[in-house]
């Protein structure tokens, strides 16, 4: 019996000679021929050999010498199952040193397949093939690259895929098509997403009409949705419309439509996605809507202000065959708090505890930032302490929109104990905490305090930002302390980015420099309009009730196909985007929001014409204003009087495009309100409601305005509806009802509303007591009137 060594050196020397001279003796098979019997029998001699201790110096025998290579055979042995990867590795190198053999395009594609079984792994031997082939000028198939590069994109080796593609870039116009896909999904995902566009228009360019069928609609769908991620919109826009121009039916599919419909109604694009919608329901083979797509519209819906179909299109959806998921009740709870729709915000929030959701702390943190704008102080502190017995973890965003509420909600003792009891503790604190702070007892006129904490807040580590810069830079200039404008340079941990504002301020103050003597203070820069014309800007529709002639009864979404019918018809006056905080960028942040800081520097001061001309300035060098900039300058204009230069600049707005926005219309009643036209301001109010958009301010501007035209029915209807929101009324919207009816005599409603006020719990402040003076001094009259 032969054992080891010895048995695997002999390699069957009978098996070799006998095929090696081709012996006459032959066994006796039907249906097998003599050379494939042959073939088999080497093959399995040979998959032994290399299988056995030693490997391919088992080979290199007097006898294996005899044996002539050929593709096919080396095909059968990369082939078998049972050799392991390394031993074909070895095998493959062992041929290639042949001298009467060279490897051919089928036996590379063979062992760079058997590799990518696992290309992790075997990503050095890979390459190394990869080398060899060009080396000796081998053409990789296509077929096989496309396998290699999916092997590489299955596994996440991205980088890798696109190594290959370096590789062999000389074939590349050489490919089918369907290559591109491969490529097209491994730029993607590993973010290089200007060779993805390259790449996906190469590929549209390439095809016929009759190869579009090569295009991978999951790969463009990839794009398009790392596009949107990476807020690439003109980017996004390029390859959705040049994919419909060149694939009739693109999207394609619910996937692509769903990402359509999400990103053109993030991006305020609202008749866009409802006509996507519309589409995809009236394509020959129709698409069902699913959840996401429900839930992209609600969003879409939210962000332009539309809560009230939001509303609509929610219970639809509960009743259309899908179930809402935690992300649907994330959205609609977020649109309400947004809105200030706290009744229906606690309605839906309930729900989701009932269905089984857990609410997690975004969700919290939206309710709580929702009540405490609501001024619903005690509501917001019940629901902090729900949100603690449920075991919900508190961020520092949480306690940041506690403390920040606190302040705005005259509780300023309780925020910054609050502050300071986080601060003992080492959590939950931030740059953004303390910015809040700093706003606060900045806008109190504690400059030294504001200077102190942000020399603590750089001591701890956090970057000053543009924020905190703002806030103290308004605060000194209001208060006339230029003088510390150096030790807030002693604090800023970046030593250049104050440096650079004040060489900004340098340079744009030598800019504004005018010898000219005017007696306006203001530039005319705006075209004069008739205020009156505001109500034209308004589009008047239809109400919102169905056509039920209109409707397909069989339709699961009736109300969403009326909102795609009329979405030309319905478009928004408000939306609900908020600001977004400018993290620190170094000098690239002094672009606009270093305007906008000036712009508030200078209005505060009341140098409405330095403003106007900074403003003239900067948009001639191409900084594109945003809606503060535009509110921020009708606000002082409708301050001084200038009602047709505030409409000018209304107009300029509309025309760039920019959404009007909360403050925008809390400008416009102001300049109502100055015009004496109640009336107008009552039929804005209509819009508004039906949009179901109004904060806090809006109210109280919207009181004061119709408080002061004579109109107290409608006041009071604004008090009635402010409540049924979801709003409590505040210091500011009882001291204007005492004080309007107080000085159009009507002493009984101004006493009804002051009880109101003691009722509610509100406390007064030095504003309520001149009121009550000026009320009690009326009193005093009438008594005597009767007397």
């Amino acid at each position: 019996m032969l054992h080891g060594r010895r048995g695997t050196t002999s390699l069957n020397k009978t098996l070799f000679r006998m095929l090696s001279a081709r012996a006459s003796t032959t066994i006796y098979q039907p249906h097998i021929s003599k050379s494939k019997l042959g073939t088999f029998l080497l093959v399995a001699s040979m998959v032994k050999s290399l299988s056995e201790p030693g490997g391919t110096r088992n080979l290199n025998s007097e006898e294996s010498s005899l044996i002539s290579l050929s593709d096919s055979l080396i095909l059968e042995i990369l082939r078998r199952t049972s050799l392991d990867v390394s031993k074909k590795i070895d095998f493959f190198k062992w041929c290639s040193f042949r001298h009467n053999y060279k490897h051919s395009v089928a036996t590379y594609s063979q062992m760079l397949k058997t590799l990518c079984i696992n290309p992790v792994i075997h990503k050095d031997y890979i390459f190394d093939f990869l080398s060899s082939m060009n080396l000796e000028g081998v053409v990789l198939d296509s077929s096989t690259f496309k396998f290699l590069l999916d092997s590489f994109i299955k596994s996440g080796s991205f980088d890798a895929a696109l190594e290959i593609l370096d590789q062999v870039e000389n074939i590349l116009d050489k490919l089918n098509p369907d290559v591109y896909n491969s490529v097209l999904i491994a730029l993607v995902r590993s973010n290089h997403l200007n060779m993805a566009l390259f790449t996906l228009f190469k590929l549209l360019d390439s095809v016929t009409d009759e190869d579009v069928s090569f295009i991978d609609f999951a790969a463009c769908n990839e794009l398009l949705v790392a596009l949107r991620k990476a807020g690439m919109k003109s980017e996004f826009r390029n390859v959705f419309y040049k994919s419909r121009e060149k694939i009739k039916n693109f999207p394609v599919d619910v996937w692509g439509y769903n990402i359509c419909i999400h990103a053109f109604g993030n991006w305020g694009e609202l008749e866009t996605s409802l006509n996507l919608f519309k589409e995809m329901k009236e394509k020959s083979d129709p698409l069902v809507p699913d959840l996401c797509t429900y839930n992209s519209l609600i969003q879409s819906l939210c962000f332009n202000g539309r809560v009230n179909d939001a509303l609509n299109v929610w219970e639809e959806l509960k009743s259309s065959g899908h179930e809402p998921d935690d992300f649907t009740y994330r959205i609609i709870i977020q649109g309400c708090c947004k809105c200030y729709r706290m009744n229906n915000a606690t309605k839906i929030f309930s729900e989701m505890q009932h269905n089984g959701f857990r609410p997690d702390t975004t969700v919290y943190n939206s309710m709580l930032d929702g009540f405490l704008k609501s001024k619903k102080v005690m509501e917001a502190c019940q629901l902090f302490e729900k949100m603690v017995d449920d075991g919900v973890r508190a961020s520092c965003c949480t306690y940041n929109i506690l403390i920040d509420g606190l302040f705005k909600n005259r509780r300023g003792q309780a925020a910054y104990a609050l502050f300071g009891d986080l601060k003992k503790k080492g959590q939950f604190v931030d740059g953004i905490t303390y910015s809040i702070v700093v706003l606060h007892i900045c806008r109190e006129g504690m400059i030294e305090e504001a200077l102190e904490l942000v020399e603590e807040m750089e001591s701890r580590g956090f970057v000053v930002d543009l924020v905190a810069i703002t806030h103290l830079l308004v605060a000194i200039s209001t208060e006339s302390r230029v003088d510390l404008t150096d030790r807030l340079l002693k604090y800023i941990k970046n030593g250049n980015l104050m440096s650079a504002v004040l060489e900004w301020k340098a340079n744009m103050e030598v800019l504004m420099k005018d010898p000219k003597i005017r007696k306006k203070d203001f530039t005319p820069m705006f075209r004069k309009g008739d205020f009156r014309e505001l109500m034209s800007l308004i589009t008047s529709h239809e109400s919102s009730s169905l056509n039920k002639e209109a409707i397909d009864p069989w339709s699961p979404s009736p109300y969403m196909d009326h909102l795609a019918d009329e979405a030309k018809s319905h478009s928004p006056l408000l939306i609900s985007s908020r600001g977004k905080r400018v993290l620190e960028k170094g000098v690239d942040s002094f672009d606009i929001n270093m305007v906008n800081t000036y712009l508030s520097i200078y209005l505060t001061k009341g140098k409405l014409s330095l403003a106007c001309r900074l403003f003239d300035i900067f948009t001639n060098l191409g900084v594109n204003p945003v809606n503060y900039t535009y509110n921020s300058l009708m606000s002082s204009l409708v301050k001084r009087g200038y009602l047709n230069e505030t409409y000018g600049v209304l107009s300029e707005m509309g025309e760039k495009l920019i959404s009007a926005d909360v403050a925008t219309y809390n400008v416009i009643f102001q300049a109502l309100g100055k015009m004496g036209r109640a009336d107008l301001a009552g039929a804005v109010l209509r819009k508004l409601t039906e949009e179901g958009f109004l904060d806090m301010v809006m109210y109280n501007t919207l009181i004061s305005v119709l408080g002061k035209g004579g109109r107290f029915d409608e006041a009071n209807r604004v008090l009635e509806q402010m409540k049924k929101s979801g709003i409590n009324p505040d210091v500011v919207t009882y001291n204007t009802l005492i004080e309007v009816n107080s000085k159009a005599c009507r002493l009984k409603e101004a006493r009804r509303y002051l009880k109101m006020m003691v009722d509610a719990g509100c406390a007064p402040n030095h504003v309520t007591d001149t009121t009550l003076e000026f009320l009690e001094k009326e009193i005093k009259k009438e008594k005597q009137k009767q007397n």
